[in-house]
């Protein structure tokens, strides 16, 4: 590691430059991270998460619908579902789009295919997700209450002793590792291997989940906890190593908290045991200030 390496060189103004361009980096992450979080269609304007049963469903925000929407017109429409796809059906004078808007009927695409189908009605919107084997909606509005009494986001105070270059031990291929999450369903997620760290002379090993996109995904708990920190754990994402390497850069100044700080709605993944640090991490993001679900 560069800020590492210079300090240990003693070349004084070298490391002072060094741990320059680490705040700056980790000031740009949390300002682009504050820029997400405000955003129209951000985990701040998630209002509803709606389980879908099988055979047929009305939809709408009047309260003797089967599934009632905490945003949109009264009767938006009908659901219906065989377990495994929905099908909606708008109301005749429903000013509501599915997809495109070229259909008032359409099998819903749900989250499990990468490209879901959002139906948007005035400031809010849905679109089914697959859960543990049963689908949902998700339901986001632009002017949640959520959003618009953002209090902002806290952090630590920017730490270089926290980036660490961590030694990436690569599991074999298939590996895969169980992981709970707030709904209460527990899930095999890839595994392709786990970050190795020391502090303070101990060492330290985190697990990693691959989502799919190649990134290492780091969810961990550790001392602060349910005191400083929301009590379920943080996110933290790491770039895989280069190949022919083993070095993998793992900054805490970069964990930041899950969606379920913000909102009851969300389906967060929870810290496996494997990922409960013995060791206080003061670094990246704070408890939330306002109300934390």
């Amino acid at each position: 590691m560069l800020i590492k390496t210079m300090l240990l060189a003693g070349a004084v103004a070298a490391a002072a430059i060094t741990a320059d361009a680490h705040r700056a980096e980790v000031e740009k992450w949390q300002a682009e991270r504050l820029a997400r979080l405000q955003r129209p269609d951000s985990w701040l304007t998630l209002v509803g998460l709606h389980w879908i049963d099988e055979g047929r469903s009305t939809i709408g925000s009047a309260p003797g619908s089967d599934l009632v929407l905490a945003a949109g017109p009264a009767r938006l429409g009908t659901l219906e579902s065989d377990g495994r796809s929905v099908t909606l059906t708008l109301a005749d004078d429903v000013d509501a789009t599915i997809g495109d808007g070229t259909s008032r009927s359409a099998t819903l695409a749900s989250d499990a295919t990468g490209t879901p189908t959002f139906v948007t009605f005035g400031s809010a919107n849905f679109h089914v997700i697959e859960r543990s084997g049963r689908l949902a909606l998700r339901v986001k509005d632009a002017e949640a209450a959520t959003r618009r009494n953002f209090l902002g986001l806290d952090y630590y105070p920017i730490d270089p002793a926290f980036r660490f270059e961590a030694r990436y031990e690569p599991h074999e291929p298939g590996k895969t590792i169980p992981i709970a999450n707030i709904i209460g369903t527990l899930d095999p997620m890839p595994n392709p291997g786990a970050v190795v760290f020391e502090r303070d002379g101990e060492t330290h090993r985190l697990e990693a989940v691959d989502e799919g996109d190649g990134q290492l995904f780091l969810i961990f708990a550790d001392r602060t906890s349910g005191k400083d920190t929301y009590g379920a754990g943080r996110f933290l994402y790491a770039q895989p190593p280069a190949p022919g390497t083993d070095r993998v850069v793992v900054d805490f100044n970069r964990a930041y908290n899950p969606p379920c700080v913000f909102t009851p709605h969300a389906t967060c993944p929870l810290a496996p045991p494997e990922n409960r640090l013995d060791l206080a991490v003061t670094a990246g993001e704070k408890r939330y200030r306002g109300e934390v679900h």
